[in-house]
């Protein structure tokens, strides 16, 4: 179970993992701070501005919140404030720790904080560094996406779906491989929903763009849907129907 605290002041708050964190000052939000510390191994940019850092409890993932689509370039990282619990961040922190809590393989949520500024906040997430996982995206560039990979990606996605678990972004940089088992990651915007086949195939289906884009049918649409999508399909619909 998680210990969720939340420290307030007149700019903002942190929602923070008593157990695992127990304090969560906003230097912890702070790429600056950590890379001063030595700490900051990399650095990302653009809307997915993930930071890996090492900290006193261990690797983490520093987020911050960009917006895409249309408004990404007039907004960039601001989000209209309508609340403290409707915050991308604490949203966010609170679903990916109730899923963990359903045994489901997530990375560990540990703090969340937003900083208000007139009618807008900015928001960060820092969750817990899975050890040694790669993205899908990057095993398919590796040439080690096979059949093998394909279908644990679909019984993956079986188990949140059964749970009706709908991911607003579910494509192969959110699908993460690591030695001893398959994690989603990034759940912002994502809810949980009763389950139907219209919005689990949706999910599907994004899956599947993200693949071709990133040049899973290079060896022809034929071999991409005998050795990847069908293997994975099957294996997604056998679970959930089990």
């Amino acid at each position: 179970m998680i210990d969720a605290r939340i420290q307030a002041d007149r700019h903002g708050a942190i929602l923070f993992d008593a157990g695992a964190l127990p304090q969560a000052g906003p230097e912890w939000f702070s790429p600056e701070y950590w890379e001063e510390q030595g700490s900051l191994s990399h650095r990302g940019g653009g809307r997915a501005s993930a930071c890996f850092i090492d900290t006193p409890v261990g690797e983490c993932v520093l987020r911050h919140y960009h917006r895409g689509g249309a408004v990404g370039p007039i907004l960039g990282d601001r989000y209209l404030w309508t609340g403290r619990d409707n915050t991308r961040a604490f949203a966010e922190f609170r679903l990916t720790a109730a899923l963990k809590g359903q045994g489901l393989p997530v990375p560990q949520p540990l703090a969340a904080r937003y900083v208000r500024g007139g009618l807008y906040y900015r928001a960060d997430l820092l969750t817990r560094r899975i050890p040694g996982a790669l993205t899908l995206a990057q095993r398919l560039g590796d040439g080690a996406l096979d059949t093998d990979l394909a279908v644990q990606v679909g019984l993956l996605l079986a188990r949140f779906h059964r749970l009706g678990v709908w991911h607003a972004d579910l494509n192969a940089h959110n699908v993460m491989v690591a030695p001893e088992q398959l994690y989603l990651i990034d759940f912002d915007r994502g809810r949980i929903r009763a389950p139907a086949r219209s919005w689990q195939d949706e999910n599907l289906q994004r899956l599947q763009r993200s693949l071709i884009k990133l040049g899973a049918q290079k060896d022809g649409r034929e071999a991409f849907e005998d050795r990847i999508w069908t293997p994975l399909n099957e294996a997604y619909l056998k679970a959930l129907t089990a």
